[in-house]
């Protein structure tokens, strides 16, 4: 079990390194809002974060 947890951490870093490389800041603020909201359960901040995300995704397209 400690080493899916490192592995899924691991996993979780580089995604997350990988979305602040690509967007910036900005892309950190919607990830970070993105995962808060789906662990929270807070279906306004994850929609904020995903709508962020899609915008960013978006723009670069």
């Amino acid at each position: 079990m400690p080493l899916v947890a490192i592995a899924l951490a691991a996993l979780a870093i580089g995604f997350e390194q990988l979305v602040q490389w690509k967007y910036g800041p900005m892309g950190i603020i919607a990830f970070v809002a993105l995962t808060v909201g789906i662990k929270a359960r807070n279906t306004m901040i994850s929609g904020i974060g995903a709508v962020i995300l899609v915008m960013l995704l978006a723009q670069s397209g």
